[in-house]
């Protein structure tokens, strides 16, 4: 029921389905552009629409109740900035405890501009030894979609620019926030 209500609603609001992967069990899920609010609910809704739940990360301190459970129900992990272990440590053991589990990051990291992307998402991946897919907002075409799969080598300056340039083209609903690569 979920998943036809989240189609729906974003058939709507004008939006299409753009090209889908075939469901990887475990992938880091870089989104982008990140420019407005509406990018979360868009992509819970496209998740929601292929019968999908993609979490995220949220400060631990968030975690109380009542907001507890419903970032629980979201796909919400906590993250605990205080620990001695980093969230690259700390989500590495989150794959490891799950059977399937998609976390879906911003690397630009805010909604302004952002010229240097943040590479939290690309060592998580590597270090939890999972994929990353491109997850899209293209508000010119209104679609949401996966522009693709990638396999970090572990040579993260060349492989962020190969997964930037997955975006080239995608228009962000405040394109002057996004930074392009040239």
């Amino acid at each position: 029921m979920k998943k036809k209500i989240s189609a729906w609603l974003l058939r709507l609001a004008g939006w299409k389905l753009g090209p889908i992967d075939s469901g990887i069990p475990k992938c880091v899920v870089c989104v982008a552009p990140h420019t407005s609010n509406w990018d979360f609910i868009l992509g819970k809704l496209f998740y929601n629409a292929l019968g999908r739940q993609a979490s995220f990360l949220i400060k631990k301190e968030w975690f109380f109740f009542p907001f507890n459970l419903i970032f629980n129900a979201m796909g919400g992990v906590p993250v605990d900035r205080k620990h001695r272990t980093s969230v690259v440590e700390q989500m590495a053991e989150e794959f490891k405890k799950r059977e399937n589990f998609q976390l879906a990051v911003t690397p630009e990291g805010t909604r302004k501009p952002a010229k240097e992307w943040k590479k939290g998402f690309y060592y998580i991946a590597l270090k939890a030894k999972v994929p990353i897919m491109m997850a899209y907002f293209d508000y010119g075409k209104k679609e949401v979609g996966i522009k693709g799969v990638f396999y970090p080598t572990g040579n993260d300056v060349e492989d962020i620019k190969a997964i930037r340039a997955y975006y080239k083209g995608v228009q962000a609903k405040h394109p002057e926030n996004f930074i392009d690569i040239q």
